[in-house]
């Protein structure tokens, strides 16, 4: 009867504070919040609660509360968000009215990456910690600091177009070196000048409709290593290629990764014994039960490119995403860059598609002895999200009649192709043919 009472003096106190009635609205939410002990109604009475107040600290100890009932109240971490300074006002969109996507040209800002010694052309070292110079090698160092890569707030983040869009406008960049002005097509974010070639990594902050990279794995070999490694995969592999391989080339691939939290609802039907009152002892009787499992997963990995996805989906779990280092455009110094062309927004919904998944795999081992019968996600949240840059060799294997793409990990060697597991092996006669000129 309580809780019942506690809904119908919230849904008051909601029709006075939208008419305007603040006061009133108030006393009611009061009441509301005195009475019930129910989780639900009482963060939605702190969350209306905040939005009568005209005390900004008022307002904040409000939408606390309303957050110590329920974690994932998205309108609650949207509108402290904005008391906090993390989100303004002004940002915030209609997720069902988007607004249309730019036309034309856009002008990046990009950082120019040039030796402070001789001018020359730096680049990124692929071990992990420097930029090298490519003509009086000069060697820049810069330090990092292991597992500080930030995660964003999901739900600040889908209040916003940075949430939702991808990259639609050819970016022009201009060159602080010799002037010029060159263009970068929507899904890359470095490149070298046409004319100086000398290496730019677009500001992604300054980017009003993308969403910036969080984390990176740096590149950890170089050329000569990933052209070893795919020797070594091609001769294990007893391929022979029908002509010359092409020298792997290096990239960075961008990846989300989505912390989730929350319950899992589910029905299922168990067992339970209880006295027999008939005539003693016990018996046993099969009951539906109605519950909820907490959800905790950390780093679900989606693909933010659908180029490569087929084979990057393979390689993805070989890499270790704990060795993620806070993102810095001078990784990318002479390393060519994808943009993601999957939005967070759909990304996420393949997010919580594979945890429910995960979870309806899972349930029977983690309940024993309950058949679990139905699952719903409706209380299932993501929390945070990141956007990473992974390090990939990549190149193209002529074999079987056609075009086989290949990735070589470039954080620890692992390969990956879009060949069969179980092809049939070719004779390795005369491989070194086919593959010595890539050391050369």
């Amino acid at each position: 009867m309580f809780r019942n009472y506690g809904r119908e003096l919230l849904r008051s106190g909601i029709i006075e504070a939208k008419a305007g009635n603040k006061e009133s609205a108030r006393r009611y939410f009061d009441r509301a919040v005195y009475i019930n002990d129910d989780h639900e109604v009482l963060a939605e009475a702190w969350f209306w609660m905040s939005q009568v107040m005209e005390d900004q600290a008022e307002q904040r100890q409000a939408l606390e509360n309303c957050l110590a009932h329920d974690l994932y109240h998205a309108r609650a971490r949207r509108a402290l968000a904005i008391l906090n300074g993390k989100l303004k006002a002004h940002e915030m969109i209609d997720p069902d009215h988007l607004p249309p996507a730019p036309e034309g040209l856009h002008a990046a800002d990009a950082e120019r990456f040039m030796c402070p010694k001789c001018g020359g052309r730096m680049s990124f070292a692929p071990d992990g910690q420097s930029l090298l110079c490519e003509y009086c090698s000069r060697n820049q160092r810069f330090t990092w600091q292991p597992g500080t890569a930030e995660e964003k707030d999901f739900f600040i983040a889908m209040a916003t177009a940075r949430g939702h869009g991808k990259p639609l406008q050819q970016q022009v960049v201009h060159c602080e070196g010799c002037g010029c002005e060159f263009i970068l097509p929507p899904s890359q974010i470095s490149s070298t000048c046409a004319y100086c070639d000398s290496p730019h990594v677009v500001n992604w902050e300054s980017e009003e409709e993308l969403l910036a990279p969080d984390g990176i794995i740096p590149h950890a070999f170089d050329q000569k290593r990933a052209i070893r490694f795919l020797i070594e995969w091609v001769k294990s592999n007893q391929i022979k290629p029908e002509k010359q391989v092409e020298l792997p080339r290096g990239v960075y691939l961008p990846l989300w990764t989505f912390d989730l939290g929350g319950e899992i609802n589910y029905v299922g039907v168990t067992t339970v014994e209880e006295d027999d009152l008939g005539f003693g002892g016990r018996q046993r009787r099969r009951i539906q039960v109605r519950d909820r499992y907490p959800v905790m997963v950390n780093d679900m990995p989606i693909p933010a490119s659908r180029k490569l996805s087929a084979v990057f989906l393979k390689l993805i779990p070989t890499f270790a995403l704990k060795a993620v280092r806070p993102y810095d455009p001078r990784y990318l110094a002479s390393w060519p860059a994808e943009v993601y062309d999957i939005p967070m927004a759909e990304a996420s919904l393949d997010a919580r598609a594979q945890a429910l998944s995960r979870y309806k795999r899972d349930l029977p081992d983690l309940l024993p002895g309950t058949q679990i019968n139905s699952v719903s996600s409706v209380n299932m949240a993501i929390a945070s999200f990141r956007l990473n840059l992974l390090p990939i060799w990549m190149t193209e294997i002529p074999f079987g009649g056609r075009i086989h793409l290949l990735l070589i990990n470039g954080q620890n060697g692992t390969v990956a192709s879009d060949l069969p597991e179980k092809s049939e092996k070719t004779t390795s006669e005369g491989l070194m043919k086919y593959l010595a000129d890539l050391l050369d």
